[in-house]
């Protein structure tokens, strides 16, 4: 079975999905500047009646676009179940990863430990190991939801696309459907983990929805030849006759080339 390239390669898909998504998770508490990545000068502009507003966005979006990469292409290849498998797949580890990081907060640290980086600024290495893996469960839940939520939607619209266009048109299907479960993302975790964890207003929870939104926007819509770039190379590993199958029967469809089976 190991020796069988479509097998391999959604192991390959489901692992770095996986891995991705919880590397996204644990690097989300940083925020930072948009502009200062690029060296540009910080700037606050008003939106929705809403003053003082950023480009601030935390680590973690500088991965989830690939996620949604990674979901078109499996989308394109296995299906909507096996989009919904890994979906659920890293749901319940980055659940199984927030309570391994709970437990680990709580064991007590050593004295030894806790004073060993003060020479560099760090004078309790208790304090940041629980400011670092320690989120507040508000934006645990919020992240998780939106997260399965907008894999379910990334899917069904990508297919819906899909069986209007055929084949044609990859990259209205994939930055389409990314478009839509993008915002679907935004909102969803900043409405659990701020408006109802944390009492925010709907004006700042919106605005900052579009803010963050616009960011996986535009990146969204950059990141269109990788699709292009994957598919062809995916196609080449696996050859055009076992991708042309595989990606009939992601649609629930027989291939023109295979005979179909005699149930007799």
């Amino acid at each position: 079975m190991l020796n069988d390239r479509p097998t391999k390669l959604f192991l390959g898909f489901a692992c770095f999905f996986v891995a991705n998504a919880l590397i996204a998770e644990c690097i989300g508490g940083k925020l930072f500047y948009l502009e200062s990545l690029f060296g540009l000068p910080v700037h606050t502009f008003s939106l929705l009646g809403q003053n003082g507003l950023s480009l601030t966005l935390t680590a973690g979006v500088l991965l989830w676009p690939l996620e949604f990469v990674m979901t078109d292409i499996v989308n394109e290849y296995y299906g909507p179940k096996a989009v919904r498998r890994i979906s659920y797949t890293a749901v319940i580890l980055i659940s199984y990863a927030f309570l391994m990081f709970y437990i680990a907060i709580k064991v007590p640290g050593s004295d030894f430990w806790k004073g060993s980086k003060a020479a560099d600024g760090i004078p309790n290495m208790q304090t940041a190991f629980d400011s670092i893996f320690g989120q507040g469960m508000w934006i645990i839940l919020g992240s998780l939801v939106a997260f399965l939520v907008s894999q379910i939607v990334d899917v069904t619209v990508f297919h819906r696309i899909k069986k209007r266009t055929g084949e044609k048109h990859v990259w209205l299907r994939a930055t389409g459907s990314t478009l839509v479960s993008q915002l679907v993302d935004s909102f969803i975790v900043l409405f659990i983990a701020f408006k109802v964890g944390q009492g925010w207003s709907w004006q700042l929870v919106l605005a900052i929805c579009m803010v963050n939104y616009t960011y996986k926007a535009i990146v969204a819509i950059a990141m269109t030849p990788l699709i292009y770039f994957l598919e062809h190379r995916i196609n080449k590993y696996l050859g055009e006759e076992t991708a042309a199958r595989m990606k009939a029967a992601a649609m629930g469809k027989e291939h023109p080339l295979v005979a179909p089976i005699n149930a007799d």
